[in-house]
Formats: structure tokens, sequence, C-alpha cells
């Protein structure tokens, strides 16, 4: 497995403590989006996933404690699930709240698929934490493993943009993801992206869905 400083930050106690404190329920996760954006989580999952047949097998990238595939397969039927994470706490959470999905530790930068695999390969406040220079890696291995949609939510600014989270850096970056996806690969094409405003602030995250 490929590993880098930031790889060994979020499976080290570090990492760990940020899944505990984490390890929401999914209506506990929907009303922090409430309180945060005016909207659930499960409304957004709903604008952009509705339409996809439920017999779609679906990869998450850093799936953590596993809260929304768990979401993707109480809420709307989606069964094929398979995610992926550095933290074995996470892991361990994750397959104790759906144990009928498929669990594993792996690396962003080395997906273990074959091309094409999976028909929608997603991220959830992910690609924020991969180093800049390691991203165009990242994002190749994404398109590759996808058959047909990539689908992300990330924090959204118009240039890449450090923050310091909580009191490191090197951990997490701001940046216009869908951007970096359609300049990487010019045939993928936007089939929804929406940008939602934080209510105590003028901070956006930015959710995308793309088609190959």
């Amino acid at each position: 497995m490929e590993k880098n400083l930031q790889h060994e930050k979020w499976s080290s106690e570090f990492g760990e403590e940020y899944t505990k404190r984490n390890d929401l329920s999914h209506e506990e996760l929907d009303e922090l989006y409430i309180k945060n954006f005016g909207i659930s989580r499960t409304e957004l999952n709903k604008e952009f996933l509705a339409d996809l047949s439920k017999e779609i097998k679906i990869l998450e990238v850093g799936c953590n404690t596993g809260m929304q595939l768990y979401n993707l397969n109480k809420n709307f039927g989606f069964e094929n699930l398979f995610g992926f994470d550095v933290s074995r706490t996470g892991l361990k959470i994750a397959k104790n709240n759906l144990p009928e999905a498929n669990f594993f530790e792996a690396s962003a930068l080395d997906i273990p698929f074959k091309d094409d695999y999976f028909g929608l390969v997603f991220t959830s406040g992910v690609l924020i934490h991969i180093h800049p220079e390691n991203l165009p890696k990242v994002i190749d291995e994404i398109y590759r493993t996808s058959r047909k949609y990539i689908w992300c939510y990330e924090y959204f600014s118009e240039e890449c943009k450090e923050i310091e989270y909580r009191g490191n850096k090197n951990l997490l970056w701001k940046n216009d993801f869908m951007k970096l996806f359609l300049e990487r690969h010019p045939d993928l094409k936007v089939l929804k992206e929406r940008k939602i405003k934080y209510k105590d602030s003028d901070n956006m995250d930015q959710m995308f869905l793309l088609e190959k």
C-alpha cells in the first residue's frame, strides 16, 4: 500500500481521534447538515442519485465509518456497496454498521480494482485531505476504476487554498475539485453540480456528478 505523510497521519492516533469524533448515526449526520446548510445530506443524495439503478456497483473512497454507504443502502436501496479507508477503527465501525457491504483497508493512490470495475466511485470530504501533489494520481485512480459515474462532495474554493487543521499543516486544502477532474479528463461531462453555502459564513461546499 502506497503511503505518504497524510496517510501516516490519518492512520495514526490522530486519525483515530478524528474517527471517534465523527462517529455519527445517519440521523445525526442529517441533523448536522441541516444545522450547517439548511438541507440534509439525505436530501442532497436524493437530488443527485435518485435516477441511478439500484443495481449499480458503488465504491466510496475514504469511507471512514461508512455512514454515506449506510445512507445509500438504508434510504435508497443501493446494495452493491464497497468502501475503503486507512483508518482501521473507522473500518471496524463500518463493518459493524453495515455488514452486508464490502469494506477493506487501502489507499486512494492505489485502488486495488481493475479498470471500470464500479458503476459509481465517490468521495465525501476526502479529496480535501489529499496533498495537491498527489491529487492527480488520486483523480486518475477514481477515473480508472469508474465505468460511468464520479460523484464528489468537498470543500470548495476557486483556487487551491491550504487550511490549518487542528493546529496541523499539510492536512487540509480547499479547491475546485470538479475543475481538476475536467482538466485532467476532458471526456468527462457534468451531469449535475451544486454549491452549498454554510449558514453562518461565506464558506462553500460543492457536490458534483460527472459521467464518463
